[in-house]
């Protein structure tokens, strides 16, 4: 296990470096409700007191109650500045304005508010001389479990290296609440999404994966899928060559 008491002096010292580097008088983050959030939201409260953290629903049922009053405990129970922004009209709007010009499918409506979420975080930022700290986990990035241009974007994310299995131990060495550490990983990008369903392996699943450990064969396949499909995410924009 690593030692999360250094990690946690490290980490505000990384958040406080990038901060003078950058010029930037603040942080803003998305505040989901769920664990990686709750952790970048401890991490960069105790680097900078000027933090804010944007509760950003958007559609589904759960975005307005059971994420909405998580994500507004823990704020509360780290003293985290916090801010509500509803983005179901601003779905609504774009939805409407593609409307004869392409069928939207499941996909690009799934990722619209991922999306959409990040136009908030970078408007809010660059009227605020702020900087947007992402709160995407390594577990996530290894099968691509993230929305490109979406959940994806930051300017800095200092959880990026950490597993799933890691974030839920960090958590409890930060005495975060129990609800969010038992709490089912969810994006709710639809009303009874869950990670563990969608991607069809469990974290610790691939977690283990991760650290080298025994998995089943049948989720080696899952994930070894999942790692390669997704490749172009972690690559990002590639450069035009002959």
């Amino acid at each position: 296990m690593r030692d999360y008491k250094a990690e946690f002096e490290n980490r505000v010292e990384f958040i406080k470096s990038v901060l003078a580097d950058s010029g930037a008088k603040g942080i803003v983050y998305g505040n989901s409700g769920g664990k990686d959030s709750a952790l970048v939201g401890i991490l960069c409260k105790a680097a900078c007191e000027n933090t804010v953290g944007i509760i950003m629903p958007c559609s589904t049922k759960r975005n307005y109650d059971e994420d909405a009053v998580d994500a507004k405990e823990v704020a509360q129970q780290y003293s985290i500045e916090t801010r509500t922004v509803d983005l179901t009209p601003v779905k609504e709007a774009e939805i409407n304005a593609l409307a004869g010009i392409t069928e939207l499918n499941n996909s690009a409506l799934s990722n619209m508010a991922p999306r959409i979420r990040m136009l908030t975080l970078y408007a809010i930022a660059a009227s605020e001389n702020r900087l947007v700290a992402g709160t995407g986990n390594r577990s996530e990035a290894y099968v691509g479990y993230f929305t490109k241009w979406g959940d994806g974007a930051h300017d800095f994310n200092p959880i990026a290296d950490l597993t799933v299995t890691e974030i839920y131990e960090f958590l409890r060495h930060l005495h975060a609440p129990e609800f969010i550490i038992k709490k089912a990983p969810s994006a709710a990008l639809f009303d009874g999404q869950t990670d563990e369903s969608e991607m069809g392996v469990t974290y610790a699943e691939l977690d283990a994966y991760i650290a080298g450990n025994a998995v089943d064969e049948d989720k080696i396949k899952i994930i070894d899928r999942l790692h390669k499909t997704s490749e172009h995410k972690r690559k990002g924009v590639q450069p035009y060559c002959k």
